[in-house]
């Protein structure tokens, strides 16, 4: 984010976040995690919570700053420019931290929240079940209860983190009954890695590599009654205020493409062709033009549906969602510019372009694919429109035959009931 966007206390903390991504991560280690050398990064979000530099917005009492989302937005910007893996692993506490912050009880914040955000203990979110992606409510991971227990088994995958995690928040099927309403059937838990949880599947990623995410498969896996997260059947609820840090966060992250686009910039400042700098060329420069007004447009949606969301507006989540799909595809969109102004050089190893492109691929599909972004944006925006509008102008009105005779909606056969 631009300094002019942020209050003094959110610069700080960019500059805090600046220096530990420019100081405390060696280009060894990045290179070490695309090579899989690295199953997750832990130490990586060790020193962040030493920092004090996780869960930015949560309340100090928990190990947080207490800032606004227009300051962690920020911060995961300058993550961002690290790759896929190390902003996930970084923006994940902020993530699972949502769950325990809204919806858990003391004593769960107490044993959960506080050592998250300090670092201490790793955390992954399980979804996305085998059988599907986006139809999230139809899950089949059951809990039954038994006891002063609930029983779990089931399997998820795409379970970012889920080699490094010492605990997960799971949603499953809590409610059997064939005709509850899909959002009245799952119900969510902390659930610790021990005895019935099992990682079993570590995926091959086309990049976002070393942030471990895997297959987990529940055999029988007792969960104390206790650590039922914000109460039986209602996980719906906390699933719909998850996707705001879900998918925000997703949005900042992209913003570190910023990286690549930067580095395209310099290389055509250097590299000549026909005896002058490549950038001299309107074919170079254009590209650049292009690529740095969709990362600002796209950085301008971000900042505004984070203050939409520290001030709660009404129309908040279609434009977290908008930011997620306007950014994660414009991100795409820089990427490749960067590749294109570089050539050749671009497409090989030597310059982290290639990375990036593999990389950010991924942000376009997590979260909720794009498509789906556009199903929740249309729905959102359908509702604002058509409520009432009477302290506003009727531009229609203002047509030059605005004759209501020729506006037809219905047929007039289907108006008479034929």
């Amino acid at each position: 984010m631009y300094d002019f966007m942020l209050p003094e206390e959110a610069k700080t903390i960019v500059l805090e976040v600046r220096h530990f991504i420019r100081d405390a991560v060696s280009p060894e280690y990045i290179r070490a995690m695309d090579r899989d050398e690295i199953r997750f990064p832990r130490e990586f979000v060790e020193h962040l919570g030493q920092r004090n530099l996780l869960g930015l917005r949560f309340a100090k009492s928990w190990g947080g700053r207490a800032l606004p989302w227009t300051a962690e937005v920020a911060a995961i910007e300058e993550v961002g420019v690290l790759g896929t893996a190390l902003c996930c692993a970084y923006v994940m506490p902020s993530i699972v931290g949502e769950a325990l912050d809204k919806f858990g009880t003391e004593t769960q914040k107490e044993r959960y929240l506080k050592p998250l955000l300090a670092g201490k203990l790793i955390a992954a979110e399980a979804l996305t079940e085998p059988r599907g992606g986006s139809d999230f409510f139809g899950a089949t991971t059951r809990a039954v209860k038994d006891g002063d227990e609930y029983v779990i088994t089931g399997q998820k995958r795409f379970v970012v983190g889920a080699e490094g995690a010492d605990f997960f928040i799971v949603y499953c099927r809590t409610n059997p009954d064939p005709n509850a309403h899909p959002h009245n059937r799952i119900s969510l838990f902390l659930v610790e890695r021990g005895p019935g949880v099992d990682v079993e599947y570590r995926y091959g990623l086309m990049g976002t590599r070393g942030g471990g995410t895997g297959r987990l498969v529940f055999r029988e896996a007792r969960v104390p009654a206790e650590n039922l997260l914000g109460g039986i059947n209602m996980g719906a609820l906390v699933f719909n205020q998850m996707m705001i840090p879900e998918r925000l966060t997703s949005a900042a992250g992209a913003l570190g493409v910023r990286g690549s686009l930067e580095v395209a910039a310099r290389y055509s400042d250097k590299r000549t062709a026909f005896g002058e700098k490549i950038r001299r060329y309107q074919a170079i420069s254009f590209m650049i033009g292009d690529g740095i007004t969709k990362l600002d447009a796209a950085r301008a949606l971000v900042y505004m549906a984070a203050r939409a969301v520290d001030t709660g507006a009404p129309n908040m989540r279609r434009l977290v969602s908008e930011a997620k799909k306007f950014t994660t595809d414009a991100a795409w969109e820089v990427a490749n510019i960067a590749m294109q102004v570089m050539g050749g050089i671009g497409y090989t190893d030597v310059y982290p372009i290639e990375k990036a492109v593999r990389d950010i691929r991924l942000t376009q599909i997590w979260t909720g694919t794009n498509e789906i972004m556009n199903l929740l944006v249309q729905h959102e925006y359908y509702g604002e429109v058509l409520a009432d509008h009477s302290d506003r102008r009727n531009i229609e009105d203002d047509a030059m035959h605005a004759n209501e005779t020729e506006k037809v909606y219905v047929d007039e056969d289907q108006e008479r009931g034929l």
